[in-house]
C-alpha cells in the first residue's frame, strides 16, 4: 500500500495505522458476509421490472442466466429504480469518544468507531456503492463526498486513521448541517456516543428523514457507560472540558446514574422508533463482526 501515492506524504507509522485499517475491514466483512447466502448488493432495489437484450459494456452480474440456460441468449435482469446505495458515515470525534474502560482492552470509542465505519465502508465500496464520511465535533471538520471507486475507499480510511479527538459536541447541530450536505436520497449512518439532548438530535434527525435520508443510528458506548462498575472513591475528569473535575463516591452515585443514563436510554429508543430509524446500541468490548452481521441481517430483511 505504501507504493500508492495516496500515501507518499504518510510516515511509515501512519502507513501501517491505516493498513492495519483496511486488512482488519477486509477480515471483518469477508468473515461475515462469506456465510450469508444473500444478495451481494444489499442496498439494491429488487422489484424485478423486465428483461433486455445484453449489449456490450453491460455488467455480466445482471445477467439472466437461466434464462440464458433456455434461450441461449443473453438477456439483462432490470429493476424498478435500480439503484445503488449512497451512504454517509458521520464519525463523532469529541472529547468523550476518547474514553476507554477496563474491560474495552484500551479500546476507546473513537478508536471502536473508526474500526466500525472502516469495515462498514468497505462492505459498501465491495458491493459497489458509493460511500461518503463526515467527521465532527463542535462542527463538520471534514467532509468527503460519496464515491464508489476503490481508491475513495482508501481515502475514506486514510483520513479516519488519521483522525484524533478532542472538545465538546452538538450532534444535533451537525446533523442539521448535513441538510445542505446529503441532497440526494441516501443512507446517514451515524456512529457516535449519542451523549448529547435527545431532543435536538431528533429534531434533525426529523428533518434528515424528511429530505429522503435513511439514517442508521450506531450508538457507541464503553461497558463502563452502561453499567456504572466503580466501587472506590474515584475521580471523573470530563474529557470535553479538561478543567471540570469532581472527586465523588460512586457507590451513592450509582442509582441516580443507572436511572439517569436509562432514561436517556429510553428516549433514544423512542426517538428512533418514532422517526423510523434504526438503532443500534454497541458496547466496545462487542466484536466488529457481531455488529456487521446485525447490521447485513437486518438489510436482508428490509
Amino acid at each position: 500500500m505504501s507504493s500508492n501515492p495516496l500515501f507518499r506524504w504518510l510516515k511509515p507509522t501512519d502507513i501501517e495505522k491505516v493498513s492495519a485499517l483496511q486488512l482488519l475491514a477486509r477480515d471483518v466483512v469477508e468473515g461475515v458476509t462469506g456465510g450469508i447466502h444473500r444478495s451481494r448488493h444489499i442496498g439494491a432495489s429488487v422489484d424485478f421490472k423486465e428483461h433486455r437484450p445484453y449489449v456490450h459494456g453491460d455488467e455480466i452480474r445482471s445477467i439472466d442466466w437461466k434464462l440464458f440456460g433456455k434461450t441461449d441468449r443473453l438477456y439483462i435482469r432490470q429493476y424498478e429504480d435500480e439503484t445503488n446505495v449512497r451512504a454517509t458515515l458521520v464519525v463523532d470525534q469529541s472529547g468523550s469518544m476518547n474514553y476507554s474502560g477496563s474491560r474495552s482492552k484500551q479500546l476507546t470509542k473513537h478508536d471502536y468507531a473508526i474500526r466500525l465505519a472502516s469495515c462498514l465502508a468497505y462492505l459498501l465500496v465491495s458491493q459497489q456503492d458509493s460511500v461518503g464520511l463526515v467527521t465532527f465535533d463542535t462542527a463538520i471538520r471534514k467532509h468527503i463526498p460519496p464515491r464508489s471507486r476503490p481508491n475513495h475507499l482508501r481515502v475514506c480510511i486514510e483520513t479516519l486513521a488519521g483522525s484524533t479527538c478532542q472538545g465538546e459536541t452538538d450532534l444535533g447541530t451537525v446533523l442539521h448541517q448535513l441538510l445542505s450536505i446529503c441532497r440526494k436520497r441516501g443512507f446517514v449512518m451515524v456512529l457516535s456516543d449519542c451523549f448529547g439532548n435527545p431532543e435536538t438530535l431528533f429534531k434533525s434527525l426529523s428533518m434528515l428523514r424528511a429530505n429522503y435520508q435513511e439514517i442508521l443510528l450506531f450508538q457507541i458506548m464503553d461497558d463502563d457507560e452502561v453499567d456504572f462498575p466503580f466501587q472506590n472513591r474515584t475521580l471523573f475528569r470530563s474529557l470535553e472540558l479538561k478543567e471540570q473535575q469532581l472527586l465523588v463516591d460512586p457507590i451513592s452515585l450509582r442509582q441516580t446514574y443507572l436511572s439517569n443514563f436509562n432514561a436517556h436510554q429510553d428516549a433514544i429508543r423512542n426517538g428512533c422508533k418514532q422517526n423510523r430509524i434504526d438503532w443500534i446500541p454497541i458496547r466496545t468490548s462487542e466484536p466488529f463482526s457481531s455488529v456487521l452481521a446485525t447490521y447485513i441481517a437486518h438489510r436482508g430483511q428490509a
